[in-house]
């Protein structure tokens, strides 16, 4: 019997880190499953080059989709026209989406429409916050996936009790950990030699890592400021390196704000060079969701700039502490966390390296 093929939908760089392992897991099922990679190119990431898939040990996309930027309706619009194009031509079995971009939602939408069942990795995550474009995503695909692969206790919950049937959730673990752990690996084997983190790096024994994107963070002065000012303080005890996204740098210097001679700026870093500099951080800052369940995977302290969470393994069981944007708290927990006194946290169940193997095996049984 000819292989049955797959749709592995991504629509941004951090997309590719969860699709890796589902490639590679595909890979060794190749007698029951084929797959066409699928780039919907809603971000352009000039990062993205043929080194890029090299690290990550999977292909370049079959299709690029060339959505481009534009307002959420205009970028959902032309992933669905381009998309559903795509699928009349070549009728995948299944469509796979990951995370919550609005490539999810928009692949989603049109594969459903055409009769094609869809799989969501890393779903029934919520925060609760429906001021986030990524709620909405989440929200939506979920309402019509056909099966929904999660990663921690609180998806698993959250889809049975929107009414999901129990046998198409499925807790498999995370592929993002699958990524970090292997990709951890290929760098104690051959660390990278040259690269802007590198030198500062070499010149700290001793440092924490900033990563701040979300709007609510960095498009309000008065909340940018103040995060500004806990950095400030935390860089008295431990030089931080921040590696500033490009809107974020625009409001540093468009609402005239000083982080101090003790946090470094450098440009956006490649997969690798970023993981080889927060693998070994004394603390990591963000208000990332993905780095959140990163620094868990590994052990890193993490402090979560953020009010809450769709992933709340991280708190309850990992190393994160949400702290918010207040100054006080976020100053707070970073001098625990340096005295010694913050959280240990652990690894949560499934989070083993096995997440992707497991997904595969249940869309064998389900498709062949």
């Amino acid at each position: 019997m000819a292989a049955r093929m797959l749709y592995l939908v991504a629509g941004a760089r951090p997309n590719f880190m969860k699709l890796a392992p589902m490639v590679r897991a595909l890979d060794r099922r190749r007698d029951v499953l084929s797959y066409r990679i699928v780039h919907t190119g809603q971000h352009y990431d000039r990062e993205m080059s043929d080194v890029f898939f090299e690290e990550l040990g999977i292909p370049k996309p079959d299709h690029h989709l060339g959505a481009g930027g534009g307002s959420h309706a205009q970028q959902t619009a032309k992933v669905m026209v381009a998309f559903e194009e795509l699928c009349q031509a070549e009728r995948p079995a299944a469509v796979v989406v990951v995370g919550d971009v609005n490539s999810t939602l928009a692949c989603s939408i049109v594969a459903k429409k055409l009769g094609i069942p869809v799989a969501h990795v890393e779903a029934g995550l919520r925060s609760g916050d429906m001021a986030m474009p990524e709620e909405i995503n989440r929200l939506v695909t979920d309402a019509i996936s056909d099966w929904f692969f999660v990663t921690e206790p609180s998806g698993e919950a959250n889809l049975l009790k929107e009414g999901k049937r129990p046998e198409t959730v499925h807790y498999v673990g995370h592929v993002m950990v699958d990524n970090v752990l292997h990709q951890r690996e290929a760098l104690l084997r051959a660390p990278p030699t040259e690269g802007a983190s590198l030198p500062f790096k070499q010149a700290h024994e001793a440092y924490g890592v900033v990563t701040l994107h979300r709007p609510s963070n960095v498009d309000d002065p008065v909340v940018f400021t103040r995060i500004a000012a806990a950095l400030r303080d935390v860089s008295e005890s431990l030089p931080l390196v921040f590696p500033v996204h490009p809107r974020t740098r625009n409001n540093l210097e468009k609402f005239g704000i000083d982080l101090g001679p003790q946090v470094t700026l450098m440009p956006p870093l490649a997969y690798m060079e970023f993981l080889n500099l927060w693998k070994d951080a004394a603390l990591v800052l963000t208000d990332s969701g993905g780095l959140q369940e990163e620094t868990t995977a590994l052990g890193v302290p993490c402090i979560t700039l953020r009010e809450n969470t769709e992933r709340p393994v991280t708190v309850t069981e990992g190393t994160n502490v949400l702290a918010g944007s207040d100054r006080d708290v976020i100053v707070a927990s970073a001098r625990r966390v340096l005295a010694g006194d913050g959280k240990q946290g652990r690894r949560p169940y499934l989070w083993d390296g096995h997440a992707a193997d497991r997904t595969v095996e249940i869309l064998v049984r389900a498709l062949a």
